[in-house]
């Protein structure tokens, strides 16, 4: 399989297999308009194999965004990361299912799994559900989901600084999305930065 990376919603998940020695990188971004139903399901059958999966929603409408996530740990020696993070407002509705499952073989096994959101109104809606199901018990293992409001107090430290609210409440969801696009190219975080001024 090797390395690749894939931007939602063109290439809309599926299904990944990730043999030994190999590494998968899938980023997946979901802009402002695009209601989505992301599935994606990952094997990983040989020892040694890593996947690492980041992405990020903007839904400030009526968007409806349904990801699921899958990642199974099949052998022993694997490693897998997952990085969600989504901001939502208007009446958009946004749901997401992550679990990881470890085989009784699949020894010395990591697999974490984080999903965060930020709520933009009293109307929008999210729905985070990580799960873990571990039959072995040599792992490390973890997941953790949030669902919160922009900081108040660094918006006010910001104004405070001659910082314009609009620009404050940017640099804020910038801040919060930046350790899923670290790794896009300038031209997919300049898009964002756009997606984001027109969410306010």
């Amino acid at each position: 399989m090797g390395h690749g990376r894939y931007i939602a919603p063109a290439f809309g998940g599926g299904v990944h297999t990730v043999g030994a020695g190999e590494r998968l990188v899938l980023d997946f971004v979901i802009l402002p308009g695009q209601s989505q139903d992301l599935r994606v399901e990952v094997d990983l059958v040989g020892e040694g194999a890593e996947v690492t999966l980041r992405g990020l929603w903007l839904c400030p409408a009526d968007e409806r965004v349904s990801v699921t996530v899958r990642v199974h740990h099949r052998v022993p020696g694997c490693r897998s990361s997952q990085l969600f993070k989504g901001i939502v407002g208007g009446t958009a509705s946004v749901r997401f299912d992550g679990t990881i499952i470890v085989a009784p073989d699949a020894q010395q096994t990591e697999a974490y799994q984080e999903n965060h959101n930020l709520l933009l109104s009293e109307t929008a809606l999210v729905e985070t559900s990580p799960q873990l199901e571990i039959y072995a018990d040599d792992v490390k293992c973890s997941h953790g989901a949030t669902v919160g409001r922009l900081n108040e107090d660094e918006l006010f430290y910001m104004r405070s600084r001659g910082i314009p609210e609009a620009d404050a409440r940017i640099l804020q969801m910038i801040s919060f999305l930046s350790p899923v696009t670290a790794n896009l190219s300038e031209t997919q975080k300049a898009d964002i930065e756009s997606a984001l001024s027109s969410m306010l």
